[in-house]
């Protein structure tokens, strides 16, 4: 592996991220299945460069009536989920095209997880490299909590990345599973480069030992 080899120097930069390791928010509900990314963040929105500022147009078509007008019947408009941080959707959340702005968009609106049976593979994957995180649970486990909801909402739900557990209360436990390394990203912040640069001593070391220029 040879790196700064060029004239130019180039560094790299990684993504500066919250750091996950308990959360506890209100949640909010989104019986519906298939939610695509176009559905998550409409193509018109995709001009910006930054990373921020695509919270406001979070579902956008869901949320606003063609003039603009707030739609009532749509779950996120309730006042009570005004603060909602956690996300439970039905299965395949996230499919469709492969937009990273997806997951910049539920990050900036304020959620730090979303909760399905399934999730689309390049969201799943996005939604780590980006600081949110994805938790599976069965479909049993996911009408529970839709039901419980229904029943009692709008509830808090308590996130335990360290021991990989969800919680209602007294009313619903439930555990998910997740890779170490994904895990390990979340708990510290970083992202995949930043986990590189953790190592970046060790990398000194093995470039110094064949002769390459030192990496900055």
């Amino acid at each position: 592996m040879k790196l700064n080899k060029t004239k130019d120097k180039t560094k790299f930069k990684e993504a500066k991220l919250r750091s996950f390791t308990n959360h506890t928010g209100v949640l909010a509900t989104m019986d519906r299945a298939n939610v695509d990314t176009d559905q998550i963040i409409p193509k018109q929105f995709l001009k910006r460069i930054e990373r921020t500022g695509f919270g406001q147009f979070l579902f956008f078509d869901w949320r606003f009536h063609d003039d603009g007008t707030t739609n009532p019947e749509f779950e996120l408009n309730d006042p009570a989920l005004a603060n909602a941080s956690i996300l439970v959707a039905r299965e395949n959340f996230g499919s469709g095209s492969s937009r990273e702005h997806a997951v910049w968009a539920l990050d900036d609106y304020g959620f730090r997880c979303v909760v399905s049976s399934k999730f689309a593979d390049i969201f799943f994957n996005n939604s780590f490299k980006n600081g949110l995180l994805p938790i599976v649970l069965t479909e049993e486990e996911i009408d529970l909590i839709f039901e419980l909801n229904s029943k009692n909402g709008p509830l808090e739900m308590s996130v335990n990345l360290q021991e990989q557990s969800v919680q209602i209360g007294d009313r619903f436990t439930a555990h998910f599973e997740i890779d170490q390394f994904r895990k390990d990203c979340l708990l510290n912040g970083i992202d995949d480069i930043g986990s590189t640069l953790s190592h970046l001593d060790h990398i000194k070391d093995f470039e110094a030992k064949r002769g390459y220029p030192a990496v900055d």
